[in-house]
């Protein structure tokens, strides 16, 4: 009996023995793919790296050129905004100015038109062209003030930025492309046109010289 027992034993020791060799080897299988899926995750992850091609080092580089290219652009947004703001208040009147240069060229024409015996008539004929003249000569400087400054080229160099020439005057007193009437005054505004100086230009009187090889046949 006792040898019986025994050999149940042996055999169940056994059979114990190869299930836990079984066991084993069941777990090293599941860590190897446990292993190999952990592996294959990284390498997924790997793939999607944040980086560019050239690393972190680049992609820094990168960010830091377009920061310094947002804020130089900001930076001439600023400027331009502010350089159109003064410009808007600089010729902001530029309209208003053009319509009273009206009034001032209607004075001027006033006082030309009034004969010269009435400055030698009584003092109430006087004071009324005094008071024309003084109201035009009030309001140019009200307008120059203002930065809004006349022109009156008269005995200057034609100037094609700033006069108009209306006709050509043959002169000999004065050399050719001067100006030697001016019709109407032009006036600017700061460093614009306002409105141009209407001009009449000396031109070179052409004096036809004498052919002698021309004769007249007066043999018959």
């Amino acid at each position: 009996m006792n040898t019986k027992d025994e050999q149940q034993q042996n055999e169940s020791k056994g059979n114990s023995g190869e299930q836990a060799s079984v066991t084993e080897a069941m777990t090293e299988n599941e860590e190897n793919q446990l292993t190999e899926t952990e592996t294959n995750e990284n390498e997924e992850d790997g793939a999607e790296s944040p980086w560019a091609e050239g690393g972190a080092e680049e992609e820094i580089a990168d960010l830091k050129d377009k920061l310094l290219r947002a804020l130089a652009d900001n930076e001439n947004t600023i400027r331009r905004a502010k350089r159109e703001r003064e410009e808007t208040a600089k010729y902001a009147a530029a309209n208003f100015a053009r319509d009273m240069l009206t009034v001032a060229d209607n004075l001027h024409r006033a006082l030309d038109a009034a004969p010269e015996s009435l400055s030698d008539g009584d003092e109430q004929t006087k004071a009324f062209l005094a008071g024309i003249d003084l109201t035009s000569r009030e309001l140019l400087s009200v307008l120059e003030r203002h930065g809004i400054k006349q022109i009156s080229p008269i005995g200057e160099k034609f100037n094609h930025d700033q006069h108009e020439a209306l006709f050509e005057v043959p002169t000999p007193d004065a050399e050719p492309g001067m100006v030697v009437q001016v019709v109407e005054d032009g006036f600017t505004i700061h460093d614009r046109l306002l409105r141009a100086a209407k001009v009449g230009v000396s031109k070179a009187i052409v004096v036809p010289e004498e052919n002698d090889d021309q004769r007249l046949d007066t043999k018959a």
